[in-house]
């Protein structure tokens, strides 16, 4: 296999209630997974090719729990991507180059056989981890703004974090809330004000690295 590395800012919205059942091993808040997710690789390689500063994004829906599969995928890389760094994320995201059940690229995967093109948009996404805010825009794909939680009597902005110490996609994450409105050929009907979570995505080939500077 190819080695690989990733160290990027995640930045996801599904269709379910803040917090994500998912997180707890329960099944989804409306029995079906919907998310569109926008990743900036911070620094990251894939054999020789250098990966930092790719920008990625992908929309994905099931019509149960993850885990019963039947899925849909679409991969959209950031058009200023070379197309080295554009087939490598490709591969990276398809699962490939990664041990079995390591990495949440590799079940996505094998969960979605429908997989639809790879596309190449400009995307503008933006994120700030301690204000839980920012957004994700790519034309005729999806727009995704996220702001924090606020509670429904005051208003007031509302911190939560969700710490997973064997995660396979992140270790600990800010929770925010999330509105997607999608375009391409993915519909996300249901992600209004629901479940985002925000955090720092560091893995390889084998999973999640630990002890990450």
């Amino acid at each position: 296999m190819t080695p690989w590395e990733i160290d990027a800012l995640e930045i996801a919205n599904c269709n379910c209630s803040f917090g994500c059942p998912c997180q707890f091993n329960s099944l989804p808040t409306n029995g079906n997974c919907e998310a569109a997710v926008g990743f900036v690789i911070k620094s990251g390689f894939h054999g020789d090719v250098r990966l930092d500063g790719v920008k990625m994004a992908m929309t994905a829906k099931w019509p149960g729990p993850i885990h019963l599969g039947n899925g849909t995928i679409q991969l959209v890389v950031d058009s200023n991507a070379t197309p080295a760094q554009r087939d490598a994320v490709a591969t990276i995201v398809s699962g490939g180059d990664t041990e079995d059940m390591a990495t949440m690229f590799w079940v996505f995967s094998k969960m979605s056989p429908t997989k639809l093109d790879v596309l190449s948009k400009p995307i503008d996404l933006e994120v700030d981890v301690d204000k839980r805010t920012g957004h994700v825009r790519v034309p005729d794909f999806f727009e995704m703004e996220v702001q924090p939680i606020r509670n429904p009597v005051t208003g007031a902005e509302h911190r939560a974090r969700i710490n997973l110490p064997h995660g396979f996609e992140y270790r600990a994450a800010e929770i925010a809330s999330g509105t997607t409105r999608t375009s391409g050929a993915i519909s996300l009907e249901n992600n209004k004000d629901t479940h985002v979570h925000i955090c720092r995505v560091y893995m390889n080939g084998k999973g999640v690295i630990e002890h990450a500077a």
